[in-house]
C-alpha cells in the first residue's frame, strides 16, 4: 500500500523559492522516505531505520595543519635553520606551493581557511572588533564552516590547539556557545581561545568546559605535546567505533607565536646558529632556497628596510641577547613540527595514512616584524625593558615559563626571506606569502615537486570539497550561503602547468592593502604607531607600489613610477573588491564593543566561579574600587586565594596566608604592591576587604608602555599608582602603596583559587582557600 507523506516540510527544504535544488546542495539533508513497509499488523510490517549521513565512498581523511607566526623561510624545508623534518617528509612525498598566500594576520587567515570566503566576508577583517559587517568578529550562518559541511556529509570532525575565531565577549564558561568550535561543525575541541597562550601553564578548554593542564612545567608539560596526545586519543577512539568513517582534523599549534616557550634541550640544538646575524642569515637562507628549488632561479633578494639597522652596527652585548632569541624561535618551530610528526605517525599506525589528505600551512601570516628591536623578555614594573646587563644575566631562562618572551623584529624580517616586511603588512609579500605542502599518498603521483600557481587560503575549502567528493552547499539551515571565494587546487596536484582560476585577490589589514590581478601586484602600506622600528614615524599611508610577479618573484623592483596608469587601474580594482567584500571602512575602531561587564559597577561572585577571562570581568586597573569577601575562617586558620585576576605577568590577588589577610599586585612580572594585615584573622565569620584609591591623574604622565601583544595603547596614560587598604570586619588592618595594577596576558578571574600562573610569588597555584567562601563583591567607584 502507498503511504501518505509523513514529513511534508522535507519537500520545502528542496525548494529555494520555486526553483528545485538538489538535496546535496541543501543542508541538513531532508529525511529519506521510509524504506520499510507498514500494515496494521506488525508481523506483516517491515521496519527500516533512518540512516546516518555517509561520506562519499573512498573519501580521504583530511588533516589541516596551521602553524602560527612562521615566516616563509623559517622552516628548513624552505631554506631556514629550524629543522622541520615532518614538513620535509611531506614535501618529499607530495608537492609544495611557493606562491600560496594568507591574509597577514592569524584570526583572519583562520576564518578564510575554514569558511572558504575572504576574511572580511566572514567578519574577521582584523584581530579586533568593530561594529561593521567586515569587522564584527562574529561568525555568521551564511558562511558555514568546512567542518560543518563535512560533518553533515558523514565525517568525524575535531579541532585542536589555537582557536581565535570566537568573539572575546563570548569566551566565558557561561557562553554563549553559538560561535565556539563545537557549534561550528567540530564535534570535539581541545585547545585555547585567543591569539596567544602560555604554552607551559595554558588556559585549556575541552569542548565548552575549562580544564587544567595535566602536569606542571617542572614535570615536563608543554601544551603542543599535550594537544598531539589528545588528538591521538580522539583518533583512536574514532577508529575503535567507526573504523570506516573518514575524519577532518584541524590541528593548529601555538608555535611559533609569542610567548616563544620551548624545552631547553631543543634550544640547545641551535646554540650558535644565529651568531652571524640577520643580514648574513638572509643571504645564507636565500642561497639554500635557490639550491633546493623552492624559489625560482631568477628570484632576487630584497634589501634590508631602511628602518632596520645592520647587524654589524650593533654592540656585542645586544648581539648576544638577539642571537639567543633566534635560537629559541628556531627551536620552537622544530619542536612544533616534531609534534605534528607524532600526530601523523598516529594516523599511520591506524592504517589511515595512505588515504589522508594533509594540507600543512607553515604560518598564518609572515613572521612578526613590529616588535622592539631587542625583543621582549625581562621587564620592569613600568612595563619597559630592564637594562641590557640584567637581561643578559637571565639569558638562559628565556624560553622557560618565567618569561613571556619574543624575538626582536629584525629576526622576523629575516624569517620572511626573500620578501619585504612581514606580519600585518599585506602591502608586500612578507606578510602574506607562506609555504603550503600537500601530501596524499594514495592519490598524488607527483613526488617532491614545487608548484608556482598563485593560490590563497580561500582555495583550501574548495580543494577539500573536490578531493572528498562533497558538494559545497548553497543553503544551510535555511540560510543562503555567501559564494565561495576560492578555487580548488586539485588539478595542480599532479599537473605543474594546471591553470588555477584564482586570478584576482585583494589583501587588506589595518589600512595596509594590496590587489593582485593576473600576475600584477599593487600595494600601499599603512604605518601605525608602535614600539617596533618598522612602526616608527612618519606614520600614515605610503604611496602605492607596483610589481610584476610574473618576472619578479620577490618584489624586488617597484614599477609604479614607470607605469602610473596601471597603478591607478589596480587601485580602482581594489576599491571595487573592497566595496564588494565588506572591507570598508578602513581601520575602524571598536567603539561600543559588547562585553558582559559593560555598564556594570558591581560584580558579585560566589565560590566555584573560575576561569572567567580577564577582559570579561571588572577593570580595576584605572579607578578606585573595593573588593569585599564574606568568609568563614576555620579554627586553625584557613589560607588561600579569595579572588585573583591575572597572573605572573600582571594582575592582583586578595588572599590569606599564615592566617593574615594579604593583597598583591603584579605588573609585568614584578610585584608592584603588597600589603599584609597586621594581625591574624579571627576564627568564624568575617567580612574582609581591600580598597584602592588612585593618586590624582597627572596630565603630563608618560604614555602607557606596550601591551602584552607588543602593541601600544594609544591615548592611555600609564596605570595610576595609589594607596591600598585592608579591612577586617570594618577595621583597618593594613595599608600600603600600589605602584600600578595591570592585567597580564593568558590569565583569568578566579574565585577561591588562583589558576594558571600565580599573581604572587609567595604562593603556588592553585592555592585554594581552606575556609568557607560565601561570596566576593567587587565595586567600581
Amino acid at each position: 500500500m502507498s503511504l501518505p507523506l509523513r514529513r511534508p516540510f522535507a519537500l520545502a527544504l528542496l525548494l529555494i523559492g520555486s526553483v528545485p535544488v538538489l538535496a546535496q546542495s541543501v543542508l541538513p539533508r531532508p529525511p529519506e522516505p521510509f524504506a520499510g513497509h507498514i500494515e496494521r499488523d506488525t508481523k506483516r510490517s517491515t521496519p527500516a531505520w533512518p540512516k546516518a549521513p555517509q561520506a562519499p565512498k573512498g573519501a580521504p581523511n583530511v588533516l589541516v595543519v596551521l602553524l602560527d607566526d612562521v615566516g616563509f623561510s623559517a622552516p628548513s624545508t624552505f631554506g631556514g635553520v629550524a629543522q622541520t623534518e615532518t614538513l620535509q617528509a611531506l614535501a618529499n612525498e607530495g608537492v609544495s606551493y611557493n606562491q600560496f598566500h594568507v591574509t597577514a594576520l592569524c584570526a583572519p587567515t583562520r576564518a578564510a581557511i575554514l569558511t572558504g570566503r575572504n576574511h572580511h566576508e566572514a567578519g574577521f577583517g582584523v584581530v579586533g572588533n568593530a561594529g561593521y559587517p567586515g569587522y564584527d568578529f562574529t561568525w555568521q550562518k551564511d558562511t558555514v564552516s568546512v567542518a560543518e559541511v563535512l560533518r553533515q556529509n558523514g565525517f568525524a570532525t575535531a579541532a585542536f590547539g589555537k582557536w581565535h575565531n570566537t568573539a572575546p565577549w563570548e569566551i566565558t564558561p557561561a557562553g554563549p556557545f553559538d560561535h565556539w568550535p563545537t557549534s561550528l561543525g567540530f564535534e570535539y575541541f581541545y585547545g585555547f581561545h585567543g591569539g596567544a597562550e602560555n604554552q607551559y601553564e595554558p588556559r585549556i578548554w575541552r569542548n565548552t568546559t575549562p580544564v587544567e593542564p595535566k602536569a606542571t612545567p617542572e614535570q615536563g608539560y608543554h601544551f603542543i605535546a599535550d594537544m598531539a596526545d589528545d588528538a591521538t586519543r580522539w583518533l583512536r577512539t574514532q577508529d575503535a567505533v567507526y573504523p570506516d568513517k573518514p575524519f577532518f582534523v584541524w590541528f593548529a599549534p601555538g608555535g611559533t607565536h609569542w610567548p616563544q616557550h620551548v624545552p631547553a634541550d631543543w634550544i640547545a640544538k641551535y646554540k650558535g646558529r644565529f651568531d652571524q646575524g640577520w643580514d648574513r642569515l638572509r643571504e645564507e637562507t636565500f642561497a639554500r632556497q635557490k639550491q633546493r628549488g623552492v624559489i625560482p632561479a631568477n628570484a632576487e633578494l630584497t634589501p634590508r628596510p631602511p628602518e632596520l639597522p645592520a647587524w654589524d652596527s650593533l654592540p656585542q652585548d645586544q648581539r648576544r641577547l638577539l642571537a639567543r632569541q633566534a635560537e629559541i624561535s628556531a627551536a620552537y618551530l622544530a619542536y612544533t613540527d616534531h609534534q605534528v610528526g607524532r600526530l601523523l605517525q598516529s594516523i599511520r599506525e591506524l592504517g589511515r595514512g595512505d588515504n589522508t589528505l594533509v594540507l600543512y600551512i607553515a604560518g598564518d601570516n609572515g613572521a612578526q616584524v613590529t616588535t622592539p628591536l631587542l625583543g621582549r623578555d625581562a621587564q620592569g614594573p613600568d612595563g619597559r625593558p630592564l637594562p641590557l646587563a640584567e637581561r643578559l644575566r637571565q639569558l638562559e631562562a628565556l624560553g622557560t615559563s618565567r618569561f613571556d618572551n619574543l624575538y626582536g623584529g629584525a629576526w622576523g624580517w629575516a624569517d620572511n626571506t626573500p620578501f619585504q616586511y612581514g606580519k600585518a603588512m599585506p602591502a608586500t609579500l612578507g606578510g602574506v606569502r607562506n609555504p603550503l605542502v600537500v601530501s596524499w599518498p594514495k592519490q598524488l603521483k607527483s613526488r617532491g615537486q614545487v608548484r608556482g600557481q598563485f593560490s590563497h587560503v580561500t582555495d583550501i575549502a574548495p580543494t577539500i570539497f573536490e578531493a572528498t567528493g562533497v558538494q559545497p552547499p548553497e543553503v544551510v539551515d535555511g540560510v543562503k550561503q555567501v559564494p565561495y571565494a576560492g578555487h580548488s587546487l586539485l588539478a595542480s596536484f599532479d599537473d605543474p602547468k594546471a591553470v588555477v582560476a584564482h586570478t584576482r585577490q585583494y589583501f587588506e589589514m589595518s589600512g595596509s592593502r594590496a590587489i593582485y590581478q593576473d600576475g600584477w601586484w599593487a600595494g600601499s602600506r599603512q604605518v601605525t604607531q608602535g614600539p617596533g622600528p618598522l612602526n616608527q614615524a612618519p606614520f600614515g599611508q605610503r604611496p602605492w607600489q607596483l610589481y610584476n610577479l610574473n618576472d619578479d618573484y620577490s618584489q624586488a623592483h617597484d614599477l609604479a613610477a614607470q607605469q602610473p596608469e596601471r597603478v591607478k587601474q589596480l587601485e580602482a580594482l581594489f576599491d571595487e573588491e573592497a566595496w564588494k567584500r565588506d572591507v570598508y571602512p578602513l581601520q575602524p575602531d571598536g567603539r561600543g564593543r559588547p562585553n558582559p561587564a559593560s555598564g556594570r559597577s558591581v560584580f558579585t561572585y560566589r565560590a566555584g566561579v573560575q576561569r572567567l577571562p580577564t577582559g570579561n570581568g571588572p577593570d580595576v586597573t584605572r579607578r578606585a574600587h573595593r573588593i569585599e569577601a564574606d568568609i568563614v575562617v576555620p579554627a586553625k586558620g584557613g589560607d588561600g586565594v579569595l579572588i585573583a585576576n591575572g597572573g605572573r605577568w600582571g594582575g592582583f590577588s586578595l588572599y590569606v596566608k599564615d592566617g593574615r589577610l594579604a593583597y598583591t599586585a603584579n605588573a609585568y612580572g614584578n610585584v608592584s604592591g603588597e600589603i599584609v594585615a597586621q594581625r591574624r584573622l579571627p576564627a568564624g565569620p568575617a567580612k574582609v576587604a581591600f580598597e584602592f584609591t588612585p593618586d590624582p591623574v597627572d596630565a603630563n604622565a608618560p604614555p602607557a608602555p606596550p601591551s602584552a601583544s607588543g602593541l601600544p595603547q594609544p591615548g592611555q596614560a600609564s596605570p595610576p599608582a595609589g594607596t591600598g587598604r585592608l579591612f577586617v570586619n570594618g577595621t583597618p588592618v593594613g595599608e600600603g602603596r600600589i605602584q600600578r595594577i595591570v592585567y597580564g596576558p593568558y590569565e583569568s578571574l578566579d574565585i577561591g583559587a588562583d589558576l594558571g600562573t600565580p599573581v604572587s610569588p609567595g604562593y603556588r597555584v592553585p592555592f585554594a582557600y581552606g575556609g568557607r567562601l560565601e561570596q566576593v563583591r567587587v565595586e567600581l567607584r
